[in-house]
């Protein structure tokens, strides 16, 4: 029996939105910079701009993921609720503000 979030939580519908135009988003700045042709000054930008991109893209698909098991929204730091606001600018954050800044 699948979840039918659109009905259940439309909190994440929307949150699946918001990844949905993530990944697209993502996906279209990889394809991108796959397109580049490549040169000698540009190759290590390159290949640093495409490891962040897929980053971000296993980031986006971990937030599916959690989504799917429940946990989309609770801080993996001090299991509270990521404020609303966050998640609205970075629907794929594990993490609220303090326990980001604690990490970095």
């Amino acid at each position: 029996m699948s979840l039918d979030v659109t009905r259940a939580e439309p909190h994440l519908h929307d949150a699946r939105q918001r990844l949905e135009h993530a990944r697209t988003s993502r996906l279209a700045q990889l394809q991108a910079l796959d397109e580049t042709g490549p040169s000698a000054d540009d190759d290590h930008l390159l290949a640093v701009q495409k490891t962040a991109m897929e980053q971000v893209l296993k980031e986006i698909e971990d937030a599916f993921a959690r989504i799917e098991d429940g946990t989309y929204g609770t801080c993996l730091g001090c299991a509270k609720p990521v404020p609303a606001e966050r998640l609205e600018i970075l629907p794929y954050t594990r993490y609220c503000v303090t326990c980001r800044r604690r990490a970095a």
